[in-house]
């Protein structure tokens, strides 16, 4: 690959040119999504990719990339005429910018020409373009779900359609998905990395000899990006013809019964959801056989297709690191393989052989260090100081998490597509119509045709069919779920040290993060303690770096309320300005004591009430607890604008919850 860095000086780069090569010579593997962190080559890597794949020939004037020997018959540039000849030209790699549309994405339809005379004129799309070439999108997890949804469709299906108001338009769109990602700016849906068939984590090697030969070819490439080029020429054309010689040989590799034994007994080792990901493991095993000039595939093929097919499907939810036990991977395939029953590793079934430790039904490896940190840490309540002073204690561990209630912002917003509050989007229920602003996107049909039918006399009408002009056109108004920062303010002050009450109150924002993970929000989180309060995360979509730095947030000293209101309003004000569009959910975790500084009190209080000027929406979670309540959160609550549960009605299960609901919409 034409690349100004060596793939030796980036952890990971191996496996992501093998990635990129395997479905260079077969796509039905899926595509692939490249994980790591900012700087190491990502894009590179897939751009250099397009030079080495072989020239496809093409229809003359075809704007959708028929093959001349085997034409779409659903092409909307067709008929075309099988067999006939074509002209050649490079594969193209397409670039899906984060910003994009939808028409952008899928193609638009002239939804005036429709209406009026009948005709198809359709505009192509990326997807379009992209036909039997490469589709990239970097920072695939910053793309709206929707154009998600439909890249995986098209990608699954080999064809993307495009609908308006019952006139439909369908082409072929295959090609190589490739996706990067930066997982410090948040984390794809587990539904969504399943549909990409491999992945792959990268980083920056931290050896400086492999580092200084990255910053060498680099200046290398900048002083003569000709020369560098030239330099690595002969290597291109032989990879070039070796993905051309693996995929003739692809439909001659046979994969036995054995190799399929031991793809469906790993995917069922590790637990993986559905059969896709063992279908993926067949055909990268498949496709590795053919690289390798194989017409048999091995265990070794298998192994290798269970590292790039399997890791990502383990993650459960955000907090889960992707990765694959390679021991137990390897006892796996040693247990299916076909020699197992001769050839016994532990003849003496001591545990002594190659799989002892860990095989034979013992407990997972991990279990014993999370059972040895729980039983060690000592308890949350031990050695607590007396509310207001002025210890410290080391973080202790969040409670379960639970499914929480709904928190919401009032009103109707603009913001980013989400799952929370409501807001006037492009998806979503039908509520209303009105004159498009710039391009139409979802006609309301009934709309238009009362718009155009006073004017029909005037038009000159004489047949059936009904005369619309472009001023008739009229937009759907659509109501769906916007997704909004929800700010996280949380009391570490030695109150909330009491009782063990910071075990719980953890195991709330725990709860609640995981809640804005799946509402696709933005999460920042401000801590309060001792004289000052900190921005332990700014507003970020990762949810995992914030229940990171919750996992480690030590408790104690006094309560400085007012710095941690304050500081979260500075927060917000910044916020303002980079996503305008983006509201605010303010969620206070407190027991509402405020004791630092001078006149704690009366400064929390006036603090609260620029909240409540600025109409921010905020919710305490009150977590005060024990006999007797001093009921300070329900008063800075009432302070906020805002609402005040308990840790108990946050429950969405909690009949205390359900009942407060029941009165405040009564009321």
């Amino acid at each position: 690959m034409t690349t100004p860095f060596p793939f030796t000086a980036v952890v990971g780069q191996d496996d992501l040119r093998l990635a990129l090569l395997l479905n260079a010579v077969s796509p039905s593997v899926g595509g692939v999504l490249v994980r790591g962190e900012k700087g190491t080559a990502k894009s590179t890597a897939v751009r250099a990719l397009t030079s080495l794949l072989p020239e496809v020939a093409v229809v003359p004037g075809c704007r959708f990339s028929c093959d001349p020997l085997s034409p779409d018959q659903a092409c909307p540039d067709g008929p075309h005429e099988g067999g006939g000849g074509g002209a050649s030209r490079p594969a193209r790699m397409v670039e899906l910018p984060v910003g994009a549309s939808e028409d952008r994405l899928v193609g638009a339809l002239d939804i005036e020409r429709a209406l009026a005379e009948g005709v198809k004129a359709f505009e192509p799309g990326l997807l379009a373009a992209a036909h039997r070439g490469i589709l990239y999108v970097d920072e695939v997890n910053l793309l709206h779900d929707h154009l998600v949804d439909l890249l995986l469709d098209a990608a699954a299906m080999g064809a993307s359609y495009v609908e308006r108001e019952g006139v439909s338009v369908r082409h072929a769109a295959r090609f190589l998905l490739v996706g990067t990602m930066n997982p410090e700016e948040g984390e794809l849906r587990p539904q969504l990395l399943d549909r990409f068939g491999l992945t792959v984590e990268v980083a920056a090697s931290r050896e400086p000899d492999e580092r200084v030969e990255v910053v060498r070819r680099r200046l290398a490439y900048d002083d003569d990006p000709a020369a560098f080029a030239a330099r690595w020429a002969d290597e291109e054309a032989a990879v070039r013809q070796r993905i051309v010689a693996a995929r003739e040989l692809l439909p001659s590799v046979r994969l036995g019964d054995g190799a399929l034994r031991q793809i469906a007994a790993t995917c069922a080792a590790f637990e993986v959801d559905g059969m896709r990901a063992d279908i993926v493991m067949a055909r990268t095993a498949t496709a590795l056989a053919a690289w390798a000039g194989r017409t048999d595939v091995l265990a070794e093929d298998v192994r290798q297709a269970a590292l790039l097919a399997l890791p990502h499907r383990r993650r459960r939810n955000p907090f889960d690191a992707p990765g694959l036990d390679e021991d137990k991977l390897d006892e796996t395939l040693e247990e299916f393989s076909d020699s197992s029953g001769d050839d016994d590793p532990d003849p003496d079934g001591d545990g002594s052989g190659p799989g002892g430790p860990g095989g034979g039904g013992q407990p997972e490896p991990d279990e014993g260090p999370a059972g040895d940190r729980a039983g060690a840490r000592p308890e949350e309540g031990e050695g607590a100081p007396a509310p207001g002073g002025g210890g410290e204690q080391s973080p202790v561990r969040a409670a379960e998490p639970f499914r929480t209630k709904v928190l919401s912002v009032p009103g109707i917003g603009e913001g980013a597509a989400g799952r929370r509050s409501r807001a006037r989007t492009e998806h979503g229920r039908t509520t209303g119509a009105h004159r498009p602003r710039g391009t139409l996107t979802k006609l309301h049909l009934a709309a238009t045709v009362h718009a155009a039918a006073p004017h029909q006399r005037a038009r000159g009408r004489s047949g059936r069919g009904l005369v619309v002009r472009r001023d008739d056109l009229r937009q759907a108004a659509r109501e769906g779920r916007e997704g909004n920062l929800v700010l996280f303010v949380v009391d570490a002050s030695g109150s909330m040290a009491a009782r063990q009450r910071m075990s719980a109150v953890k195991g709330a924002v725990l709860s609640l993060l995981l809640d804005a993970y799946q509402r696709r929000d933005k999460v920042g989180l401000v801590t309060f303690r001792g004289s000052a309060a900190d921005v332990a995360l700014p507003p970020t979509s990762s949810v995992d770096a914030a229940a990171a730095r919750l996992e480690s947030l030590p408790t104690g000293g006094r309560t400085p309320l007012a710095a941690g209101l304050l500081k979260a309003h500075d927060v917000l004000r910044v916020e303002r300005l980079r996503d305008p569009a983006r509201r605010a959910l303010v969620v206070v975790v407190t027991d509402g004591r405020a004791t630092g500084g001078p006149e704690p009190v009366a400064l929390a209080s006036r603090a609260a009430r620029l909240f409540a000027a600025e109409g921010v929406a905020s919710v305490v979670v009150d977590c005060e607890s024990g006999p007797v309540r001093l009921g300070l959160a329900g008063r800075l609550a009432g302070e906020l604008g805002g609402s005040a549960v308990t840790l108990d009605e946050l429950r969405a299960d909690s009949i205390a919850g359900l009942v407060k609901d029941e009165q405040r919409r009564a009321a």
